[in-house]
């Protein structure tokens, strides 16, 4: 096998296996009116393409196509070089279509209706690769109803190949031809003929002018039919444009070109049909990108509402947290001076408790103060328990209803615009974020104090590090090492050269109130530090819950099926590529025309 060979039957094998992709894509499922368009035009396309894969060795059909008048009878006569169909110039004479095949070709094969045709065999060159159907005219002043020419005509020009287009002087602008023939054209190769040379004059230029809107025109032949056919009864080799023309139909589409023109023709019916698909969904994905749109933000104004509301319980127990980060960050900080500060700070109120026991000097002074520090005791105690269950009660917060009936209002709206089902919206939906909501509750809770040590333990690791101690405790050393340098200076320097400079006890109280200063300074400090980072993580917690509650979407059905239909419309897409890449690989001979891409 050569190469040109392995490479065709590998294209052919890109063809199956694209026709396999699209088979599989139309059995899907969606809620999206457009898809469903789509797919029910592909599962119509599907049958008459199976056709044509079961005809591919098949003879080529081939079947003229013009107004009444202009040639095609003839034109067949002078193909097969016998008078065999009638022919006239005035009014429609083909009323039944005329099938002409060669005494050995097998009809089985074609898939056609055999019963619709006149049958007439001729052993003739140009039926050895091909059978040719003399069609009835298309501008006929009848409807296509049932029985009727236009009717019968538009029933057999699908199991067409080639169309060779007739027309003459003074047909060729023929609105109502032109229409039929856009039509019948898609999953057609075209040969285009002017018929009557004998007394008219050559207007293809001008014919090809008015076709170029719609067509790809590469060549026109004119032709004499009835001159072409008696050279053939006289023994001659037709002439001219008519001698072009049967030469293509006879010695040109052999086996591999027949192949490869039903090749062509499959794919230009499968790129029109996803073509028609794809401005199916692109018409209504305005409207979808709406209701995206609006999902997106009615999901952020919810998750905004609630992660507020988070923020705003936790930090009413910030106080809380912070005396227990601060112990926990003395407990990681060991024994230093500025630790030392912050155990006072923070053990403030049991040393006030420890002063006050002191100054009673009576047995019942003793017990009053005692009952009032334990009832202190006792309400911070209950203030943590409240604390706790505050926490608990912040987990359960439910979801905002009136934000929820809001969108759902909205987007009710961008459902029936986008030709979604309203039922995507439905309590059901909602109910299930519900669900999912207690069951995320349920775990939260059982490892809500959990994530509070944590973040306790990581923002006392974070700021009792070795660079955040060495700087408080520098700070706070700092002023200690001035006072004892100011004081030995004047004490074992300046005193012995000038008594007078040693310092007084003033001095030392004075330094004494500056270091109780620069001390709560100090702790202020480090306090606002831990506080920002505390705020920052319950910040963070709030959004990770409100992220854990809403994962799911505030209606699951609807993000569900948003997502299905990217996924179909990017296989869509997908397949429409793959098909233009096979079309231009796929080439029919040149001298054939075709539809062109409509927009």
């Amino acid at each position: 096998m050569t190469e040109p060979e392995l490479q065709e039957l590998e294209l052919f094998a890109q063809a199956d296996e694209l026709l396999r992709r699209l088979r599989q894509w139309t059995e899907g499922e969606s809620a999206w009116e457009p898809l469903h368009r789509g797919w029910s035009l592909l599962r119509r396309l599907l049958p008459r393409l199976d056709s044509l894969r079961i005809r591919l060795e098949a003879p080529l059909v081939v079947a003229t196509f013009g107004g009444t008048g202009t040639g095609k009878s003839a034109l067949v006569n002078a193909l097969v070089g016998e008078e065999r169909t009638r022919s006239g110039r005035e009014r429609p004479t083909t009323r039944k279509p005329i099938l002409l095949t060669h005494p050995q070709a097998e009809l089985a094969a074609l898939g056609l209706p055999l019963s619709d045709f006149e049958h007439v065999t001729v052993n003739s060159p140009a039926l050895r690769d091909a059978v040719i159907i003399d069609c009835p005219d298309p501008d006929t002043n009848e409807v296509a109803a049932a029985g009727t020419n236009l009717e019968t005509l538009r029933k057999l020009l699908p199991y067409c190949d080639v169309l060779i287009y007739t027309s003459t002087q003074q047909k060729y602008r023929s609105a109502r031809v032109v229409e039929e023939l856009d039509v019948a054209a898609t999953g057609c190769r075209l040969l285009f003929v002017q018929t009557h040379a004998d007394q008219d004059v050559d207007i293809r230029d001008d014919w090809r002018a008015q076709l170029a809107g719609r067509f790809d025109v590469p060549e026109m032949f004119f032709v004499d039919s009835v001159r072409a056919l008696q050279e053939q009864q006289a023994n001659q080799r037709p002439t001219g444009d008519f001698g072009r023309l049967q030469d293509l139909l006879t010695s040109r589409l052999a086996a591999a070109q027949r192949l490869q023109i039903r090749r062509a023709n499959l794919l230009d019916l499968v790129d029109a049909a996803l073509k028609r698909s794809q401005q199916f969904c692109d018409a209504a994905r305005p409207a979808l990108q709406r209701l995206e749109a609006g999902l997106v933000e009615h999901r952020q104004r919810l998750a905004a509402s609630m992660s507020d509301t988070l923020k705003t319980q936790l930090e009413a127990n910030r106080h809380l947290w912070e005396q227990r980060l601060l112990s926990t960050v003395t407990a990681l900080w060991g024994v230093s001076p500025f630790s030392s500060i912050l155990r006072l700070y923070n053990g403030l109120g049991t040393l006030l408790t420890s002063a006050s026991l002191a100054r009673a000097r009576t047995t019942a002074q003793l017990v009053l103060i005692g009952a009032m520090h334990g009832s202190k005791w006792w309400s911070d105690r209950q203030k943590e328990r409240e604390a706790e269950q505050r926490f608990d009660d912040v987990v359960a917060l439910g979801l905002n209803e009136s934000l929820v009936h809001e969108a759902r209002v909205i987007l009710s709206g961008h459902l029936h615009d986008a030709e979604l089902d309203a039922g995507l919206l439905d309590e059901s939906g909602i109910n299930a974020v519900r669900t999912e909501t207690a069951r995320i509750e349920f775990d939260f809770l059982k490892q809500a104090r959990e994530r509070i040590d944590s973040v306790i333990e990581r923002l006392a690791r974070r700021n009792s590090g070795i660079i955040a101690r060495c700087w408080y405790e520098f700070l706070l050393l700092s002023f200690v090492i001035y006072v004892l340098y100011r004081g030995g200076r004047a004490f074992f320097y300046d005193s012995l050269n000038d008594p007078s400079r040693l310092l007084t006890t003033d001095f030392y109280i004075n330094a004494a109130i500056f270091f109780g200063l620069w001390s709560v300074l100090l702790i202020i400090a480090f306090c606002h530090r831990l506080r920002r980072g505390l705020r920052t993580e319950i910040n963070k917690l709030a959004a990770d819950l409100t992220h854990e509650r809403l994962g799911t979407g505030l209606f699951p059905q609807l993000d569900a099926e948003l997502r299905q239909i990217d996924q179909q419309t990017t296989r869509l897409a997908q397949l429409a590529e793959t098909c233009r890449k096979l079309r231009h690989e796929l080439a029919t001979p040149a001298q054939f025309g075709v539809q062109k891409p409509q927009a």
